[in-house]
């Protein structure tokens, strides 16, 4: 029998909220997420902030670089006002505005990786954080998030199946830094592509699972397979469309990253539905 994927929020539910807010996050546990994803960076204060991109011009109201910014800064800043989420018909289109935000100020500002941590406390699922590199500061961030995780008593699970977080990068330094600093939190290596070294499974042994982008699925379904043999489950981002979910279920995939929770386990559940069907 096949076992579901987990079900990951990209973002949070970032096809419905705008990403890395507040709002985004509380809605993908509302669509019930096994898992929450989030990208973190160092401000200029050496905070450490949900925020994808070097740059804040394409998310917020704001510019200017994380790196050169304060947490202050930062936080005077409206990150969810531009993503305004399109209603359901034409009728309601032409009764909602698209300039009406699709989340009050309070939850579409700037969210700290502690805030976001908060918010998960006591919810049971998995937070997977990708830390971003290249940046200005080199490694400070895989040791601020390990001194983090520390303060909230994350940082040494008993198993890695018991811990509360995963630790992501595309960055195979970086994922080493973290084997380094805590052990026994697992980690993923993210792929964009299949190298020569990796096409057969392999992975080096600071990286857990193997991270390949869904592209990469489509283009060598058996790598999964390859890479379970090796011991390495597979975190596949970014799935959204309906044969890519199925794709997913289909090779065993173990955890699915999506920016529509909701739709994506509707998709799961469909094709479970059908497999067990007289």
């Amino acid at each position: 029998m096949t076992v579901q994927p987990a079900v990951v929020a990209h973002r949070g539910a970032s096809a419905h909220r705008a990403e890395h807010t507040l709002a985004a996050y509380a809605l993908a546990l509302e669509q019930g997420a096994d898992g929450l994803e989030c990208d973190i960076r160092v401000t200029r204060d050496g905070h450490l902030v949900c925020v994808h991109d070097r740059k804040v011009d394409r998310t917020s109201s704001g510019s200017g670089v994380v790196s050169e910014l304060t947490l202050d800064r930062l936080a005077e800043l409206d990150f969810g006002h531009w993503h305004d989420e399109l209603p359901a018909s034409a009728d309601a289109l032409v009764r909602q505005p698209l300039a009406a935000p699709s989340a009050p100020p309070v939850e579409r500002g700037l969210l700290t990786l502690e805030a976001l941590l908060g918010l998960v406390a006591d919810t049971g699922v998995k937070l997977f954080v990708e830390t971003k590199h290249p940046v200005r500061y080199g490694g400070l961030v895989e040791a601020k998030l390990v001194a983090l995780l520390t303060r909230y008593g994350l940082a040494s699970p008993a198993t890695k199946d018991d811990s509360r977080v995963v630790m992501m990068s595309f960055s195979t330094l970086a994922v080493r830094r973290m084997r380094e600093y805590a052990p026994r939190v697992p980690t993923v290596l993210l792929l964009g592509r299949l190298s020569a070294a990796r096409r057969d499974g392999t992975l080096p042994p600071w990286a857990d699972y193997t991270g390949p982008g869904v592209h990469l699925l489509r283009a060598d379904p058996d790598y999964v397979a390859r890479s379970a043999e090796r011991g390495h489950d597979t975190y596949c981002w970014t799935v959204d469309e309906p044969a890519d979910v199925e794709l997913c279920r289909r090779l065993g995939v173990r955890y699915l990253a999506t920016n529509s929770p909701r739709n994506t386990r509707h998709l799961l559940g469909s094709a479970e539905s059908a497999t067990v069907a007289p």
